[in-house]
């Protein structure tokens, strides 16, 4: 059965064999006026489900629930910020730890989602599916006012946020899609997607020496590809940042603080790779990028969530991350 991390039930290592990350999700999409999506080229990792629900754009009807500590949700947070939706779209903030139940809005007072009014967000999903079988994700897109869930599939959430939500964009909200360089892009996504995003837990859900071993060749490889694309030029794909930016960063600022030990992806460092490391910081600077990078509630999520690979729970006080701001 395949795991997925970013769940709350099942075992993330099975013994013996090679992590398969689950990308079930609710195939719901939130779309201009609630009809055929804008947009349903490829550059997901995922293809469109063609007969897939629609729910209309429309701001303050939705709610984005997404953690902090997770690299997946992390990202629909980046992007909304970059397109200045943030008074579009609402966003609720889970705490970085779990039970094997739901995630939890324990950084909220008493608990509680002001928003939404729900202490766990299996609340939310219950609401739609009273016998919802999978494991409770972030993120997830909730509508307030029935309190359901409405997508929790997460390569189409931030590329929908792009191109349907395009008339409540920010003035200055960049060209996360451009058109002249997509067909690239969308090879280098993939790549990231397959080798290095989910690379780092085939790494570490691996259940035998092989499998490990294995991972581990792929993502290096991959490694040190970027630190080589990345010599000539600022971004991934030239002089602005895309959603391939997006969704590299959310593994690089985990590589050091979890990956690296946690994970046993530890060839080296991010800060001993030049490129990269510049490439990290650069992208850190930015507000949408900094303000939603929380090392604590990183390291708080992997070390205490993940007790197979972790069973004592101890959170280690290293490494030093006050790097990312000198």
């Amino acid at each position: 059965m395949a795991t997925d991390e970013h769940a709350t039930t099942g075992s993330y290592v099975k013994a013996g064999a090679a992590f398969d990350r689950d990308m079930n999700y609710i195939p719901d999409r939130i779309t201009k006026g609630g009809g055929a999506p804008v947009d349903d080229r490829a550059g997901t990792g995922k293809p469109a489900v063609a007969d897939a629900p629609t729910w209309p754009v429309e701001p303050g009807r939705y709610r984005l629930v997404a953690a902090k500590a997770c690299p997946w949700a992390t990202r629909a947070l980046i992007v909304r910020d970059l397109l200045g939706l943030q008074d579009v779209i609402s966003a609720g903030l889970p705490g970085p730890t779990h039970d094997a139940r739901s995630w939890t809005f324990d950084l909220d007072p008493g608990g509680v989602d002001p928003v939404l009014g729900i202490e766990r967000l299996q609340q939310a999903y219950f609401a739609r599916y009273p016998d919802y079988p999978r494991g409770i994700t972030v993120p997830a897109i909730v509508e307030v006012a029935s309190g359901q869930v409405v997508t929790n599939d997460f390569p189409w959430i931030t590329h929908d946020l792009f191109f349907e939500w395009r008339e409540h964009h920010g003035p200055d909200a960049p060209d996360l899609w451009p058109a002249e360089v997509r067909d690239e892009m969308e090879q280098v996504m993939e790549r990231i997607f397959t080798e290095v995003n989910n690379g780092v837990y085939r790494c570490g859900f691996a259940g035998s020496q092989e499998a490990y071993d294995a991972a581990y060749d792929r993502l290096w490889e991959a490694m040190d590809w970027l630190e080589a694309r990345l010599a000539d030029r600022r971004y991934l794909m030239g002089d602005q940042v895309t959603e391939a930016d997006v969704r590299l960063y959310t593994t690089l600022a985990r590589f050091d603080a979890v990956y690296y030990s946690h994970f046993k992806c530890n060839r080296n460092r991010l800060v001993e790779m030049p490129n990269l490391w510049r490439y990290a910081r650069d992208l850190y600077r930015q507000p949408a990028f900094g303000d939603n990078t929380d090392f604590e509630q990183i390291k708080q999520h992997y070390y205490v969530v993940q007790t197979d690979i972790n069973p004592t729970q101890i959170v280690p006080k290293g490494p030093d991350l006050s790097v990312w701001d000198d």
